[in-house]
């Protein structure tokens, strides 16, 4: 979810007008010292600005939050929309006529720095801590890489965390892997080889040999009787998020999943980060899997169809090998004859996965300004929204209404769509719509377990993530998609990604199709990506932030 580069272009182009009147209209803001705690606790009624769902009912009627605001003794006039919100946002800045806070604009990881850096925005870390902000506090120095998340390069913080750790610990077990740490599940159809006699293969040869005997007994016509010649031994997209081949390289070492960085930007166990597209590795897995596709036993069209078209050829019995993520989704009324393909052995004997971290943390969606007179009060109110049964009700809605029962455990249930649409004449997510509340929201996986139920499809997707995937995984170390950077930085990615990026997908492609790369081929890439795109370059500054992120740990 978070990425500091989110919305920056946009935002330039939106907003460059109005960055340049703030030397003009801004002038009577005066920088509060960072790192000090303003003591003032005179102010009680406060004004907030931000987002809302088109669906809520207004945050005047919330009854959650009418409770905190008594429960902090403050009382908040709130100025919430649902559209235009971040032009608004931008006029009330660069007026200087701003609220006491910020709720639940996702500022970008840029924004807060120009914002905190010109006095717009409070530094806030002087507040994190028992005293100020108990329950936030604690949650920070149980997770160090939450706290990295939001602290810029000047190591003030100048907006609270949201975001949403769903993992293995939300189902009981003892490790907590995020629910995007694989994000591509193989299958295989079993009942097509058990028609042949073929076992489950185990690595990449084996695999071949399937597809091969797939093609060659036209599987999809002599089992299920679809048309002559209607088979297609292995389909998936081409560096797709769930549905790419990329998880088949594992075979050579790696795993360039598509991510919102680099596309195949790793980070190794030593904590040094290179770009797997200019190793060896990577050059032996695409010569290996052109001769697949040469052979037909990859779906010629996997290149440029959409999810929706590879969708219809597994679900109409066509796909003898594909990925996704539920089997059930993809095959349909086929997916009692798919199994799950293991994570392949290459021709050296081995593989390595390499894992992704789970939903970034956004530091945007809470920030004071300058314009707050007392501070602890108003982040007195926000602490609350970091207890775990509250945060329930600020994402889904009250006890009472959206959260209907607990369980033996005390987990709480929440209302069925049917339960909903008798009580209220509205589904589940509609109800859900009307009463969530935008802002700094931190659900932690271990809530799942005990605080509210997790959906039935989560729980099956991590049971299958750590019982039969990870064990294929041996070291989880992994590039945080939440780094922050500096400007400087971001330029030189803004400079230099979209060209390198291209670069690769487009090579990648042709050679998967036409073959190579030859020697000389292969020092013209490097060369390209070198000279022309920056690898170096870009290497660095996600070294750095790596370096940073770590260190605010």
């Amino acid at each position: 979810m978070n990425s500091i580069r989110i919305g920056r272009t946009l935002w330039f182009g939106a907003a460059v007008s109005v960055l340049g009147l703030t030397g003009c209209f801004k002038s009577n803001i005066v920088k509060p010292e960072p790192g000090v705690v303003n003591e003032d606790v005179s102010q009680t009624e406060f004004s907030v600005m931000g987002g809302i769902s088109a669906l809520s009912r207004g945050y005047d009627n919330n009854e959650v939050l009418q409770k905190l605001q008594q429960d902090a003794g403050i009382g908040i006039t709130w100025k919430c929309m649902s559209d235009s919100l971040k032009e608004q946002v931008n006029i009330r800045i660069a007026g200087g006529d701003m609220p006491d806070a910020f709720l639940g604009v996702n500022f970008t990881n840029y924004e807060l720095a120009i914002y905190g850096d010109d006095g717009t925005f409070i530094d806030l870390t002087p507040y994190l801590t028992e005293e100020y902000m108990p329950n936030l506090t604690r949650i920070l120095d149980e997770n160090p890489d939450i706290r990295s998340a939001i602290t810029m390069s000047d190591g003030c913080i100048y907006g609270l965390p949201s975001g949403e750790k769903m993992g293995t610990a939300g189902i009981g077990r003892e490790e907590d892997y995020s629910i995007y740490t694989i994000p591509q599940f193989s299958m295989i159809n079993k009942a097509w080889l058990d028609e042949l006699g073929l076992e489950v293969p185990t690595t990449l040869d084996e695999l071949h040999t399937a597809l091969k005997a797939f093609a060659d007994h036209d599987m999809s016509a002599s089992y299920y009787g679809n048309a002559a010649g209607s088979t297609i031994p292995m389909s998936t997209g081409f560096d797709e998020w769930c549905w790419g081949q990329n998880i088949f390289y594992a075979g050579f070492g790696f795993t360039n999943w598509p991510n919102d960085v680099c596309k195949d930007l790793t980070l190794r166990p030593d904590g040094t980060c290179e770009f797997v597209c200019a190793t060896d590795q990577y050059r032996e897995a695409v010569t290996y899997f052109h001769d697949w596709f040469a052979e037909g036993l990859m779906d010629p069209e996997m290149f440029s169809q959409s999810d929706t078209q590879l969708i219809a050829k597994c679900s109409q019995g066509y796909v003898g090998v594909s990925t996704w993520w539920y089997i059930e989704e993809l095959m349909g009324d086929y997916a009692k004859d798919y199994v799950f393909l293991p994570v392949l052995d290459g021709p050296d004997g081995t593989h390595h996965v390499t894992v992704r971290t789970g939903g970034g943390i956004s530091g945007g969606n809470l920030s004071v300004t300058s314009s707050c007179k007392s501070p602890v009060n108003l982040l007195k109110f926000f602490d609350q929204w970091y207890a775990p049964e509250t945060v329930m009700q600020l994402q889904y809605g009250p006890i009472g209404v959206y959260f209907t029962e607990q369980d033996q455990n005390g987990v709480w249930q929440s209302i069925t769509d049917e339960a909903s649409r008798a009580g209220y004449g509205k589904s589940a997510g509609e109800l859900k719509g009307e009463y969530e509340v935008y802002g700094p929201k931190l659900i932690l996986s271990h809530y799942y377990e005990s605080v509210f139920k997790m959906e039935d499809r989560a729980i099956e997707r991590l049971t299958d993530l750590y019982d039969f995937w990870m064990p294929y995984v041996d070291s989880a170390a992994a590039y945080p998609v939440d780094c922050v950077f500096t400007d400087d930085e971001l330029d030189l990615i803004d400079q230099y990604k979209t060209d390198f990026e291209n670069t690769v997908a487009e090579q990648e492609g042709l050679w998967l199709k036409e073959g190579g790369p030859t020697d000389q081929e292969w020092q013209a890439y490097l060369t390209k990506l070198t000279d022309k795109c920056g690898m170096e370059k870009l290497l660095e500054a996600y070294q750095a932030a790596w370096e940073r992120y770590e260190g605010h740990r």
